[in-house]
């Protein structure tokens, strides 16, 4: 006789924080309430804290991705924080292998390091950023290497070497909205992240190519998936797509080439979009689970089992902090299960 088993093991939750600056507020103001977050985020059982590198984006305020990895490890005890991501071409392998065992060493055993390959602006900052565009992002495996050997305890002859940095053990993960860096973290056995919360097209494909190129190493003997998604949870649908507002509106800002600080919210969207920014914005949000308690627990469950990720990770733009907060604490409570099968014979 074969039963499977229905006793499934609660999957863990994760805050991604792209620490928004909210209309009438300053980026100081958002370095509080992302500490702020951060502290009940730890209270409230979830697993990591990342920030996301972005630059020249008026309602961001994390394009000093490692000062605010400090400041939220600084004040928190247990939850890991990290970077979600570092955006690696912007960056010297060696400046950041320098400044994640800087923060390793502070803080030991709670940093993450997840890299992207985009460079997290527009083409003109990523000049400034730069300097030069010339292989911008094609040598991201290069250049994930040159990090690791920094990183590494067998580094310690050489002439260039990560001081700190040398020999820590931070886990590097890779981050992506497309199958290439799904694929180069398989072939590293390294965990792999995804971008569904912007980018959903390729979400399935990716983690398809994740698992079937996957080799076991040092790091992991099996795949380890997470992938990121919009909740915005309230006590009823309709304050919950209310506050959903804002979020559209930061999305149709993208879509226009509009650089604007995150607005509250508006009771009708209709006033805002036409017709066709509406489904672009919806297409680019497709992941994204609005609503009480009750409704984003049925969403978010089958978002779990249809991908069967390791882990979720949570972006919540939402214009009132406490609001915000809120919406991470009723999604803290709803357990939702990982994907598994357990065969008794």
């Amino acid at each position: 006789m074969v039963n499977i088993s229905e006793d499934r093991r609660p999957l863990p939750l994760s805050v991604l924080d792209l620490v928004p600056v909210v209309s009438g507020k300053t980026p100081a103001d958002s370095f509080k309430n992302t500490l702020d977050l951060a502290q009940n985020a730890e209270r409230f059982g979830y697993r990591r804290y990342w920030m996301a590198e972005h630059h020249n984006m008026a309602g961001i305020a994390s394009s000093a991705t490692s000062i605010l990895i400090s400041h939220v490890a600084g004040g928190t005890s247990k939850i890991r924080v990290g970077s979600g991501g570092i955006m690696l071409p912007n960056h010297s392998p060696l400046v950041i292998a320098e400044q994640f065992g800087t923060l390793e060493s502070l803080f030991p055993g709670r940093i993450d390091l997840g890299l992207g390959r985009a460079p997290g602006t527009d083409l003109l900052t990523a000049m400034a950023l730069r300097r030069n565009l010339d292989g911008a992002g094609e040598d991201f495996a290069q250049n994930l290497a040159e990090l690791r050997e920094y990183l590494s305890a067998e580094n310690s002859g050489a002439g260039v070497r990560a001081i700190p940095g040398e020999g820590l053990d931070i886990p590097i993960w890779l981050l992506g909205s497309s199958t290439y860096s799904a694929q180069l973290a398989g072939i590293l056995g390294l965990p792999f992240s995804f971008a569904s919360h912007f980018a959903p097209n390729l979400l399935f494909t990716a983690l398809q190519v994740y698992r079937e190129s996957f080799r076991p190493s040092e790091v992991l003997q099996e795949p380890y998936a997470m992938a990121c998604v919009n909740v915005i949870a309230a006590d009823s649908d309709e304050e919950a797509q209310r506050l959903a507002t804002s979020l559209y509106m930061a999305f149709l800002n993208i879509i226009k080439g509009t650089r604007t600080t995150l607005q509250p919210p508006v009771d009708n969207m209709d006033s805002v979009w036409n017709e066709a920014e509406r489904n672009a914005v919806k297409q680019m949000l497709s992941y994204t689970f609005i609503g009480c308690a009750e409704t984003i627990k049925t969403k978010i469950q089958a978002f779990a089992d249809d991908t069967r990720v390791d882990e979720i990770m949570i972006a919540g733009m939402i214009h009132d902090h406490h609001a915000r907060v809120k919406s991470y604490k009723i999604l803290s409570e709803l357990q939702i299960k990982k994907y598994e099968v357990y065969i008794r014979t």
